[in-house]
């Protein structure tokens, strides 16, 4: 199947298909794992070709890779991008992307409530090089608009958030960054390029933790930045010299991981939206967090800019750490860990999952309560998922009876 094809086809053929024909061998059906560290040439003036970007072809693994390639282009697809460059983690694609566009002096605008890795690049290491970052209210889309007419190189959005599940509007924050010629980045990890494709609202580079739905399954660290490939150019410089590159084995099984995303996907949100209304009707739980839900406050800008709502919520609970020790344990169809995206459901709070880096007060400070508890929805049985969790609450309301919450 050639590329001229792929923008005929619906996503979820494309991640079947995508990126996938040029890097087979011996009429393999599936792309091989590429250990090799590099690459042999007889040929020294072919192999210069190579090296200096003439022609196709790998010299050394940290540069480039066939099976490394087959994902960047599978994404670069989903995604609608120019150029697609991955790298060994999540926050490896984040932090070197901040990183090539940012120098001391430069201003960054953020939101309060980005995943607890990002706020530490935000709050910690970016401050250390004399980079001026400015952190507002997520959701709050006038006060975005006019720290950005400020002026500023570079506006991080993350939508929805980790773990709170707020929603910006993208293209009206384009609009924004760009009448100032702000450069406009985004964490995709959430949505997938099932749910939202930020390139068509026109932001500059989309960002994803690999590690977490496009693989699928928990057994692969990576990440991966889209854009043009005059931007991807010089994120692709960077992590060259720095050498944050994903390993091939990775790449392979994030790549038979993606095959399934798009069923992965619609089952994980069919339950999370079931779940979250469950949640709703609990009287141990103060606040449900979904962007699916119509008490969302920004629900009508995820209908309008997402194809579906994703497969992560989260709950607050009332007795917050005292009913989720209780609570977590008890549940039967749950993997209890910081890890999210995967096919088996997973449970945890805020303090040991998101921002497990943070402290209390800055968990609080940045508008995460204590009795948060993020849910990744895996790919079970919707019944058999919402039977655990009313089980789960029984027991935690025998023994923290309703009258005694907070």
């Amino acid at each position: 199947m050639s590329k001229r094809n792929f923008k005929d086809i619906q996503d979820g053929t494309k991640a079947v298909w995508a990126g996938e024909k040029e890097s087979l061998a011996y009429n393999a059906t599936q792309v091989p794992v590429v250990l090799s560290v590099a690459y042999n040439y007889d040929d020294v003036d072919e192999w210069q070709e190579v090296a200096i970007g003439n022609k196709p072809g790998h010299i050394y693994n940290r540069m480039t890779n066939p099976t490394v390639q087959a994902f960047e282009e599978k994404v670069r697809i989903l995604e609608g991008a120019e150029e697609a460059i991955a790298f060994s983690s999540g926050m490896a694609a984040i932090s070197s992307t901040l990183y090539t566009f940012l120098r001391p002096g430069d201003r960054v605008i953020s939101v309060k409530d980005t995943y607890g890795g990002t706020n530490k690049i935000f709050t910690e290491f970016l401050p250390n090089i004399d980079v001026d970052v400015t952190l507002c209210n997520t959701g709050n889309h006038e006060e975005i608009e006019a720290e950005v007419a400020k002026g500023c190189k570079v506006l991080y959005l993350e939508s929805p958030t980790n773990p709170t599940m707020k929603i910006t509007d993208i293209e009206r924050m384009v609009r924004a960054a760009k009448s100032m010629g702000a450069l406009v980045i985004i964490d995709n990890t959430f949505a997938t390029p099932i749910n939202q494709n930020p390139i068509q609202l026109e932001v500059d580079i989309v960002i994803h933790s690999a590690t977490k739905f496009l693989s699928g399954h928990a057994d692969a660290l990576g990440g991966v930045v889209c854009g043009s490939k005059e931007l991807m150019k010089r994120v692709y410089h960077y992590r060259e010299i720095n050498g944050a590159t994903m390993d091939p084995w990775s790449a392979y099984l994030i790549l038979r991981g993606m095959k399934t995303l798009k069923l992965r996907v619609r089952q994980q949100e069919k339950s999370a939206m079931e779940i979250a209304k469950y949640l709703q009707k609990q009287k141990l739980v103060e606040a449900v967090y979904y962007p699916g839900l119509e008490t969302h406050p920004h629900h009508h800008i995820a209908k309008k800019q997402m194809k579906g709502f994703g497969g992560i919520l989260s709950f607050v609970l009332k007795d917050e750490m005292e009913a989720i020790k209780i609570l977590l344990p008890k549940l039967q169809y749950a993997n209890k860990a910081g890890n999210l995206g995967a096919v088996e459901t997973i449970y945890g709070p805020a303090r040991t999952t998101s921002h497990v880096e943070c402290t209390l007060e800055e968990r609080k400070a940045l508008g995460i309560p204590e009795g948060l508890v993020r849910i990744s929805v895996g790919i079970e049985d919707t019944e058999d998922l919402i039977s655990d969790l009313e089980q789960a609450f029984s027991l935690l309301e025998s023994q923290l009876p309703v009258n005694s919450s907070k």
